[in-house]
This record gives structure tokens, sequence and C-alpha cells, in this order.
């Protein structure tokens, strides 16, 4: 009967997902904010777009004025979507998790917290400093 061999003590790699996926949760979270913001797209695209004449002058403006506010919440998702779709890129290449600018690990609860982010908490840091200073 073979005796089990032992575990070399020198051998400290973190055991890998199943799917060998760092962070599983974060993706799952990022796949599940893409799919919602491409399902309320789709209600959009299908709901009529134009807008509606109004006899009262005041109503008109209120209702363009909720048209622009619809506007700028699509486009403010548009943005968020290319960032989700770069971060699973991230995750496609496991390059996710590394901040651009240091090489450098982000914290896991940074990422929980902004799954999108590319930069650790010191890089951007530094970067708004940089945006403030004046030239």
């Amino acid at each position: 009967m073979k005796t089990p061999a032992k575990k070399s003590t020198t051998d400290r790699r973190k055991p890998t997902k199943p799917n060998g996926v760092k962070y599983p949760d974060i993706l799952r979270d990022l796949e599940g904010q893409r799919a919602a913001i491409l399902a309320e797209a789709g209600v959009v695209l299908t709901s009529p777009t134009g807008l509606e004449i109004f006899p009262d002058v005041s109503d008109q403006a209120s209702a363009e004025a909720d048209q622009h506010f619809s506007f700028r919440i699509r486009e403010r998702e548009r943005k968020l979507l290319k960032k989700i779709d770069e971060a699973l890129s991230r995750f496609a290449t496991q390059t996710y998790g590394i901040c651009e600018r240091c090489s450098g690990d982000i914290p896991y609860k940074r990422l929980k917290a902004r799954p999108v982010t590319t930069l650790c908490i010191e890089c951007k840091t530094s970067q708004e400093e940089e945006e403030k200073s004046p030239r």
C-alpha cells in the first residue's frame, strides 16, 4: 500500500478556481450588469422614440426635458457598457485586477466596489491630483 506523497512546503500558490477565473463573483456581477443594460436598451429600441406634440408650451418643454434626460442616461449606460466590455476582455486575457499604471494588484475590495476600474487607489489618487494641478 502506497502512502500519499507529502505536499511540498515551498508550493504556496493560491488554489485556482475550477474555471481558472481569479474573481468569479465579480465576473458574474459584470456579466449581469451587461445583460441588464442590453435588455434595457432592447426595451428602449422597441418603444416609440418620437417626441409627442403638446398643445401647451410648458407640457412640450417638460416632454423635451424628459427626453433630454433619457438621452443623457442612455449615453452614460453606453459608456458603462464599454467599460464593462473592456473589463470582461481583461478577464479573458487574465489581466483583470492589475493596475494599468504601476502593474501592481488592485485590492479585491476596490474591484468589488468598482469592478470596471483599471487603477489601484494610489495610482487613481495620483491621477486625480495631476488633473487638478494647474499646467
